[in-house]
Parts: structure tokens; sequence; C-alpha cells
């Protein structure tokens, strides 16, 4: 009988903050999520654990191009020499040339912290990239996997639904989820991170996660989670705030930084709504979700105000 499992790989120094997951069947494995190049060797180790060896991995898939995502893609498709790299169509570019990636984000951290956090990010062989359109199927040993096209957190972004584990790779698209947060109960929030997000296509996406009916979600941040439906409504609520502040902030006259500041107080106070009982353990662990947040929807914001002036 074939072996089907799904292993949660902790692949972040903050414990239970990024996962990678390792799917096994069978013979085969493949890989969902890269993280950094310092993850490479968790997710070797956890192939090892398994019985399995890097030659066995016949797919790596990144749901989208963010640094936390799919920097480790490179090191991980030099390690495991038989493997595809999966990828949403507007995302492959950047992973065959990271110029781009590499030079944007090393001006924001410096050459030095882009190391520390991020590791060396390769040019990835375009024979070894594979792009997959909207419902597009890879077979996995007996199983298949299929890719859904989710924007709203960003427009080259994918999940991924396997129905032999009834699970749902949702990358950032079905929010981040941390099991620290829910002691409290459930806890949910939205990443609004710059540059793409859009609260409609946000909706529609969380919508769509829902409509293939499977069991559980496996967000990126962090984790297998059961019952979807119960999940998506606080995410739907917080997704409706924010498409109203970006609305409000782009017909205002605040500077980037005002808004941002203002943003970031909207999303602590959204937050302290929806979950009166967190303390300042719980306040500090969604800090920098919070300015991640409040940057990316003044980053939208600040777009759709310019565009529209320049149309007056």
């Amino acid at each position: 009988m074939t072996k089907h499992e799904r292993i949660t790989v902790d692949s972040d120094i903050t414990p239970q903050f990024t996962a990678c997951y390792l799917r096994i069947a069978g013979d085969e494995c493949a890989f969902i999520e890269a993280h950094t190049a310092h993850a490479l060797p968790k997710l070797l180790a956890a192939l090892r654990t398994q019985g399995k060896k890097p030659e066995d991995v016949r797919w790596i898939l990144v749901t989208h191009a963010h640094l936390d995502h799919a920097a480790g893609a490179s090191a991980l498709v030099a390690a495991c020499p038989n493997a595809i790299l999966l990828a949403h169509p507007r995302a492959a570019r950047h992973l065959i040339d990271p110029e781009k990636l590499v030079q944007s984000a090393t001006a924001v951290y410096g050459e030095e912290r882009f190391r520390q956090l991020y590791g060396e990010i390769a040019p990835i062989p375009k024979e070894r990239v594979r792009t997959l359109e909207d419902g597009e199927s890879v077979p996995l040993g007996d199983a298949t996997l299929t890719v859904f096209h989710t924007s709203g957190h960003a427009n080259h972004h994918f999940i991924v639904d396997d129905p032999r584990l009834e699970t749902v790779y949702t990358g950032d698209t079905f929010g981040v989820i941390y099991p620290a947060l829910q002691k409290h109960g459930l806890f949910a929030i939205p990443s609004t991170s710059p540059t793409n997000f859009d609260a409609a296509a946000a909706k529609a996406s969380i919508e769509r996660v829902l409509s293939l009916g499977e069991r559980y979600v496996c967000p990126t941040h962090f984790g297998p989670f059961e019952n979807p439906p119960a999940i998506a409504p606080q995410l739907l609520r917080f997704v409706e705030r924010a498409g109203a502040w970006v609305e409000e902030a782009s017909r205002g006259d605040e500077s980037l930084e005002q808004m941002t500041a203002r943003l970031a107080r909207a999303w602590e106070n959204a937050i302290a709504e929806e979950a009166p009982a967190f303390g300042e353990a719980e306040k500090k662990h969604l800090a920098l979700d919070v300015e991640l947040n409040a940057q990316g929807l003044a980053f939208v914001a600040n777009a759709q105000r310019a565009k529209r002036l320049a149309k007056t």
C-alpha cells in the first residue's frame, strides 16, 4: 500500500513561524515552500528522518516569490538533482533570474543583513523550472497535486490542492495562523504586506480555498489547521476592514509615513477587537505582521492616490 504523508518542517529561526511541507507519496516526494537557504539543512534532515534521499524529490513548489517562501529555492533545487521547481508564471522569471529580487532586498537590508536573513540566492536553470497555469495538475506517486491561482496577497500566488490528504497548502492566501496565538480561541489574520494587496481578490481567493472542500489548510505561517470554514469569517472581516482603510487613505493627503503609522494603529485596534484577551506576549508576536501589513496597505493606497491625481 502506498505511503502518503505530510510532514511540517519548522524552517525559521523563530519557532513555529514559517513552515515548509514535505509531501511523501510512495517512492516520490515533493516540497511545498523552500523558505531561505538557511532552511536547507532542516529540509534535508526531514527527508533522512523519513528514510528518503534528495534524489527522491520530484517536485519543489513555491506558492509565490516572496523571499520567506522562495529565497531557498535555488539551494533546494541544487541539492535535489531530480527535482523540478513548479511556480506561478509570474513568479518563475524571478527564480530563474533573481537579480532584481536580490537588488531590491539588498537595498532595504544592506548586503550583510540580507545574507544573514536569506543566504545565497542563485539563478535556477530554466530547464529545471516549470510554470503551472490555473487548475493545472502534476502527479506525485499515485496522488495528484493541483494548483489554483489566488491573487490578493500577491499577483503571482497559487495554492496547492492535495485531495489525497484532504489538504490545501495555502501559502499566504488564507492568512497567517500562528500556534502561539491560539490559546484564547482561534485567531487568523491576513497578510497584506507590500506590494500587491487587493481586498476584492483576497476575498475571492479565500472563497476559492473554501470551495475546494478540504479538511485541512496548511498556511506557510504556520502548520496544518482543521476546519477551514471556521477560520475564514475572521479573515474576511479583516480583509473587509483593510479594503476600507485603503480606500479612505487613498483619498487623504497624509504622507506615506503618516499613512503607515495610522494604518498600524488601525491594525492594532482591529486585532484588539477580534482578540480582546491578547496580552503583551501575543502583541509582540504580531508586531512584525502589523508593521508589514501597514506598510503594504499604505503602499497600495499611495499608488491609488497617485493614479487618481494623475487623471485630474
